[in-house]
């Protein structure tokens, strides 16, 4: 028996249609941001624009893409002096820079894993971790979310080269690893520790380095993952960690080698997105500002559950793609960008409003979508 492509496609879709889960593209139009990962407001900041502007245009040489990738015509002085620079604010001995926090994860996971390596991973860690893994074709366990017992179990059977895998600050609940107990087991076991920074980049109260910095665990670290594409308003990632690993992922990491370097221009919005966060302590203390009154109003409306977060994800869990999606939709009526994350993006029954904090985020905004969360939870 013969079936068409499209036929697997079409029914694909409608089965993700009958599960009102069914994924597109929408674009918001005038309204208030608490939606994007854009925490400091770097994305639209005009005084990034111009200073991007301003070092572009003192190029010699200006030219529109790379040229190919770095190991052919791609590489240049400025993207190798730009990773000794993201290298040295993060206190890492060498950094490779990737075209995004994708890349970064695939090609990390991919290649440093082998097949009779394990890895020993939190459940919620992101899709690209996962995807990196499953190319790796390593021994691959789960263990439950920041649940130190149950890490301590696997690894206490484990055997061979052992890596764990978190994240510093969780993309959909917005919750914290206790990475600091999670060091102490991986000490215990000789197991390599792999965080992704992500949501942490930018926001932290040293400078927007990041938790591992943060708990001064740089040195113990196997490798870090930070992206530029949230709090640093760009495009890319960096994957930062010994001489070693940098050489090892230029030689094995097939998203670094097989694939067109980022242009000048964007090497210059990250270096200028870097040089901007280092002045940005009162932007890092308006969005904790803005973090805490949301908390604090939103844990007062009855008959909500909200996730525990100190981080500018807020998540309120709904339970159901319709009963998520309608409050969602009840939302962007009043004018708020709030989306709904659904299964299976997240687990069956764990449907959420995924509430991003910003700093530019005013008083009367957040006011705005408390009132709504009232009228919505209380009616």
């Amino acid at each position: 028996m013969f079936f068409s492509a499209h036929t697997f496609l079409s029914q694909s879709l409608q089965k993700r249609e009958a599960q009102n889960a069914l994924r597109k593209l929408t674009i918001s139009n005038n309204l208030i941001d608490f939606c994007s990962n854009d925490y400091l407001g770097f994305a639209s900041s005009t005084e990034l624009q111009q200073n991007i502007e301003k070092e572009y245009s003192l190029l010699v040489s200006k030219t529109n893409g790379s040229g190919g990738s770095r190991l052919l015509a791609g590489n240049t002085e400025y993207a190798e002096s730009l990773e000794k620079r993201i290298a040295n604010f993060h206190n890492a001995e060498a950094g490779l820079i990737y075209n995004s926090g994708y890349d970064a994860n695939i090609g990390l996971f991919s290649a440093v894993l082998q097949k009779n390596d394990i890895i020993i991973y939190d459940e919620l860690i992101h899709a690209s971790m996962h995807d990196g893994i499953r190319l790796s074709g390593a021994k691959a366990f789960m263990f439950k979310h920041n649940d130190l017992q149950h890490l301590d179990e696997r690894l206490k059977i484990a055997e061979g080269i052992i890596y764990v895998a978190i994240e510093s600050v969780y993309s959909m609940d917005g919750d914290e690893a206790p990475i600091a107990e999670i060091e102490k087991i991986c000490a215990k076991y000789n197991a390599n520790l792999i965080v992704d920074e992500a949501h942490a980049t930018g926001i932290t109260k040293n400078d927007g380095k990041g938790k591992i910095q943060e708990l001064g665990l740089e040195n113990k670290i196997f490798a870090r993952v930070h992206t530029f594409g949230k709090a640093l308003g760009c495009h890319g990632a960096i994957v930062l960690g010994s001489n070693l690993l940098r050489n090892f992922l230029i030689n094995f990491s097939r998203s670094f080698i097989y694939t067109t370097a980022l242009p000048i221009k964007s090497l210059i919005a990250i270096n200028q997105s870097y040089l901007l966060l280092e002045k940005s302590e009162n932007k890092i203390n308006e969005l904790q500002t803005n973090i805490n009154y949301f908390k604090k109003q939103a844990k007062a409306i009855k008959n909500i559950e909200l996730i525990d977060s100190s981080s500018p994800i807020q998540c309120i869990i709904s339970g159901g793609n319709s009963n998520t999606k309608a409050l969602a939709i009840y939302l962007q009526e009043k004018m708020l960008d709030v989306r709904p994350i659904l299964s299976p993006t997240v687990a069956k029954g764990k449907e959420r409003l995924r509430v991003c904090i910003h700093s530019f985020n005013t008083k009367k905004q957040i006011e705005i979508l408390i009132e709504s969360l009232v009228n919505y939870f209380e009616k």
